[in-house]
């Protein structure tokens, strides 16, 4: 079992699923209304069934982990190291740091559920969290496209990616994150990176949220 990301969701199940989508269909009324009580106007855009999703890809829970982690070592300041490199103990204790920085309510990568909700194309200083009647699906935390992508940007020379001062990725590191080897010290966070930074491009490109699930 892992995570998967999808944007245009909608797009790909109104060909394969119905029944499903009808069921996230519903899901995405209730998310407008949500949204529409907390001021911020964003709809899913319509579905194109002949088109399919945008975007879809998926890893592992434990990269999402291993990724948070390296966004909270950045982020005070420690030396970011591969996951894979510490003991048992040492991961536990900086898995402490990651759930102390997460009660700031102010990260989009780390204030959101691990394993389904969304992010909408929306520029929110902060992530947003719905009162309890309000909650789709079961999801509380909606995180902005625009501000994960540029925690990610922020956080990716600590994981040895480097793109271009205005966000994008140049040809030479699209091609190192397409074919990431397995003896890279960094090699779950960087494909947990890769796929959520293009999830975020998709997104805000196109005007869908991401969807975990």
């Amino acid at each position: 079992m892992g995570l998967s990301i999808t944007v245009g969701l909608l797009n790909d199940l109104a060909r394969n699923d119905p029944e499903a989508w009808e069921y996230h269909l519903n899901a995405f009324a209730l998310l407008d209304r949500a949204l529409a009580g907390q001021g911020i106007d964003w709809r899913e855009p319509g579905t194109d069934p002949a088109g399919g999703a945008l975007y879809a890809g998926g890893f592992p829970y434990s990269y999402l982990s291993h990724l948070r982690r390296a966004f909270v070592l950045r982020l005070h300041g420690e030396a970011v190291t591969p996951a894979h490199a510490v003991d048992a103990e040492q991961y536990a204790r900086d898995q402490e740091k990651v759930q102390d920085e997460l009660t700031m309510f102010s990260s989009h990568l780390l204030c959101h559920a691990d394993n389904g909700g969304y992010y909408v194309p929306v520029d929110m200083s902060d992530p947003l969290f719905l009162p309890e009647e309000d909650e789709v699906l079961g999801y509380g935390m909606v995180g902005s496209s625009q501000r994960l992508q540029a925690e990610l940007a922020w956080l990716a020379p600590g994981i040895d990616i480097h793109p271009d001062e205005d966000g994008t990725l140049s040809r030479v590191e699209q091609a190192k994150l397409a074919d990431i080897p397995h003896t890279d010290p960094f090699e779950p966070e960087k494909f947990a990176w890769a796929r959520l930074y293009a999830a975020c491009q998709s997104s805000i490109s196109s005007g869908h949220a991401i969807v975990f699930g």
